[in-house]
């Protein structure tokens, strides 16, 4: 202990876990008075981390404010019963896991802690949480999951930049609006295995909302507001008691896995037809019927029905594979779909679009087919996106040079050959560049510096287009990055120095392995990888949990995870992976220490 005491005073980290105690010692509390006879006192400091998971340790004394300069305290796995009020006298506390042990009330005093970001309170006997953790404004991270927990103070209103909030298996009947309203950050919410009936209104405010989980409530209805969720990837909703789905579920572009079982659902609406799902489960619901247009989900890579009473398929394709039933249902659709409206002149649509521009400062001529853009659509200098996609554009106009105030440029499905590396050096404000889909060769080994500036790029379906070393990297700001359909065997290095990324699809292209460097993207929040030729994960992928919150592995002959936990989504095979790394000291991506074996 003495040898583990003196390395702390060196290094302001001790861990003290699974060591069967019952009790702090004494000395841990005195940090820098116990300093040694053979320790030169001006080189000791102050304990910044303190870990004694895994314990039997009942109590944690007053003397923990002798501690000031703590600001990772784990007694996670423990038997305490209660917290001291000291715990508020902790002002660079940051990180707090008091998860796992016997906790009846949290003192008011955890409210000082004004540092906190991560606090972890999930499975104790807890029945509120304190009103005071409401002045705790930097908390982005809050578990109180496995609690009876009958209700969230008004006050964690004012916690308005919480990113990940878990509150499953509690007793919970409403989620306030108020709170709802202020939790805009919101990229996993949690709320599982409660007493919910509804869903709030307002649901829509969380906009960058990634991972939804309100499975095993009872929630009769969804608002049609949930269209306003515009980043979720996974909703769950099974164990619920719906009747039916909002048409306006059916926006929702990004939604990958969504789970409806075990509810009420008599029919699957026609709009959500529209969705680019990979997995649905319809399971255990009361649908007589699938509409014909479910055919167009190509995407869908597993379709749960057992259990509803259809009577317009044979039982051989509800429990057949899904591609045969697919194909099936688009055997159905009419040919006499569309209808004779009439349409208006490309020319009129071009004028319309120039006038439009002037005041929305946006120009807008998708899909025209499109080989030039006429000189006098430019009737607004000052437009701040373009969109050109889907013509036979060959090469970008020169009045595109003055549009010095474009922040979003969008040349899709065009016949672009050569990288437009002037005019995009002309555009300094450019925030977003989709060139996907075009026949462009391959671009200058200097010519990420023309978009040094760019947040997002697009580039998909552009195979030759790469040079042999990508600099990546002088785009620093890259927040989001699509290489779908580009032939790559493996991933550009450069891209591992992207620390901005957050989005980063690969999908489609030849990639047989994935590189450890991938723990290196620790703002990573998506990742795809599905239609590859990848078999193994790197258990260091796990290190990405929880930042990375959708991982696409779909269309992979993976074996070295087992099909129960790929479709149990991301969480569960980042932890599955986690689980493997060997027994060494891990730094998550929230930069928090931990042992893992």
């Amino acid at each position: 202990m003495d040898r583990l005491l003196k390395a702390a005073r060196t290094s302001g980290s001790l861990n003290l876990s699974n060591r069967s105690l019952r009790d702090v010692p004494n000395e841990v509390y005195q940090s820098l008075d116990a300093i040694g006879k053979d320790e030169n006192w001006w080189e000791a400091v102050e304990l910044q981390k303190l870990i004694l998971a895994h314990n039997n340790i009942e109590s944690l004394k007053e003397d923990l404010r002798n501690l000031p300069q703590l600001t990772v305290l784990n007694v996670s796995h423990n038997k305490l019963s209660d917290l001291p009020a000291a715990i508020g006298e902790l002002p660079m506390l940051k990180s707090l896991d008091v998860s796992f042990n016997s906790i009846l009330k949290l003192p008011e005093e955890i409210g000082s802690a004004t540092s906190l970001v991560k606090f972890d309170c999930s499975c104790n006997r807890l029945k509120e949480l304190p009103s005071s953790i409401g002045r705790c404004v930097e908390l982005s991270d809050l578990k109180a999951s496995k609690n009876v927990i009958v209700g969230l103070p008004e006050d964690l209103v004012n916690c308005s930049k919480l990113t990940k909030l878990d509150v499953e298996g509690n007793k919970l009947t409403v989620l306030s609006e108020n709170l709802i309203a202020s939790w805009t950050m919101l990229t996993e919410f949690n709320a599982s295995k409660n007493l919910l009936s509804s869903i709030p209104e307002n649901i829509g405010n969380l906009s960058h909302l990634i991972r939804f989980d309100l499975h095993q409530n009872k929630i009769s209805s969804i608002p049609p507001s949930i269209m306003g969720c515009s980043s979720l990837v996974e909703f769950y909703m099974g164990n619920n008691s719906l009747s039916s789905l909002p048409t306006e579920i059916g926006v929702l572009s990004r939604l990958g896995n969504l789970d409806l079982h075990s509810n009420q659902l008599k029919e699957y609406p026609v709009e959500a037809c529209k969705l680019h799902l990979s997995v649905l489960d319809l399971s255990n619901n009361s649908l007589t019927g699938l509409p014909p247009e479910m055919g167009n989900m190509t995407t869908l890579r597993k379709l749960l029905l057992t259990g509803n009473p259809l009577r317009t398929l044979r039982s051989s394709l509800v429990s057949g594979p899904t591609p045969a039933l697919l194909k099936y249902l688009r055997s159905r659709l009419s040919d006499g779909e569309d209808s004779e409206i009439t349409t208006p002149t490309k020319e009129d649509v071009i004028t319309k679009a120039a006038r439009l521009s002037i005041a929305s400062k946006e120009l807008s001529l998708e899909g025209l087919s499109l080989s030039a853009v006429p000189s006098e659509v430019w009737e607004s200098g000052e437009v701040i996106k373009v969109d050109l996609s889907r013509n036979a554009i060959q090469e970008l106009p020169v009045e595109l040079s003055s549009c010095i105030s474009l922040q979003t440029l969008i040349l899709s499905r065009n016949k672009i050959k050569d990288w437009p590396g002037a005019i995009l050096k002309s555009l300094p404000n450019l925030l977003c560049l989709k060139l996907d889909n075009n026949p462009l060769r391959q671009i200058p080994s200097d010519g990420f510096q023309a978009v040094s500036r760019v947040q997002v790029l697009d580039l998909s379906g552009n195979a030759s287009s790469l040079p042999e070393h990508p600099a990546f990297s002088s785009m620093s700001h890259l927040q989001e990055l699509y290489l779908r359909r580009m032939q790559l065997h493996e991933v550009p290095s450069d891209i591992f120095n992207l620390q901005q990324l957050r989005i980063l699809d690969l999908s489609q292209n030849s990639l047989q392995s994935v590189s450890v460097e991938f723990q290196r993207l620790t703002s990573l929040s998506e990742l795809g990888l599905s239609d590859n030729n990848i078999s193994v994960l790197p258990p260091e992928l796990g290190l990405l949990e929880p930042s990375l919150q959708a991982l696409r592995l779909d269309g992979n002959p993976m074996r070295s995870i087992r099909r129960t936990i790929l479709d149990r989504g991301t969480k569960a095979v980042l932890n599955y992976l986690k689980d493997k790394i060997p027994q060494i000291l891990v730094i998550s991506s929230d930069g928090e220490s931990t042992f893992h074996g």
